[in-house]
């Protein structure tokens, strides 16, 4: 029973993760995670996104940095994915129009090039189940961003945001197509870290 008694002392010792001095039991905020914070440093650390700056445990709706004024368009065609050969093919069209980069993006003022991508999915309940999430993912900005391209290395380009998606029908995942027996699961994983699911 004493030692339990020492719990709120030791816990007012406890050093903030984001600033490092000794957190008032005042200013403690305590998240579902477990993770503790000064009230004030995680206020800000919110700002910038809603995660627990430990652990990376979403708390609210995470918004991307996609530019605006974007499109993405499905389509079915009836020929089937190598893997998926049962099922048609979900077609998905993005569009974002080359724009001048705001205060969220690494160089602002600065113009930025568009994007044109055309990505697969199989037409089954699974890939269909993907699509909805992704279609999600695109209304919360999280689909693309304003960045370094990895494949040309130009900045200032509309890239991918860390949600892969199969831009061929063919040539497996080196070729960032099918077959790929797990890329639904892998797909959902990337979009669950980012609170879609």
């Amino acid at each position: 029973m004493e030692r339990h008694s020492d719990r709120p002392e030791q816990s007012e010792q406890e050093p903030c993760p984001i600033c490092m001095e000794s957190i008032k039991s005042s200013e403690k905020v305590s998240l579902k995670c477990k993770h503790s914070f000064c009230r004030d440093c995680l206020k800000k650390a919110f700002t910038y996104k809603p995660i627990c700056p430990t652990c990376g445990a979403l708390y609210g709706v995470l918004t991307g940095t996609q530019p605006d004024g974007g499109t993405m368009k499905v389509t079915t065609a009836p020929s089937s994915l190598p893997g998926y050969e049962s099922y048609g093919t979900v077609i998905i069209n993005y569009y974002i129009p080359s724009g001048i980069q705001n205060k969220e993006h690494p160089n602002p003022g600065q113009p930025y090039e568009g994007v044109y991508r055309t990505a697969y999915l199989p037409d089954s309940t699974e890939g269909r189940h993907i699509l909805k999430l992704l279609q999600r993912a695109f209304s919360q900005r999280l689909i693309f961003t304003v960045g370094r391209s990895t494949t040309s290395g130009r900045n200032n380009v509309v890239t991918w945001n860390d949600i892969h998606h199969k831009t061929s029908t063919c040539g497996g995942p080196t070729n960032y197509g099918y077959p790929d027996p797990d890329y639904l699961s892998r797909v959902r994983d990337e979009l669950s870290v980012k609170g879609i699911e």
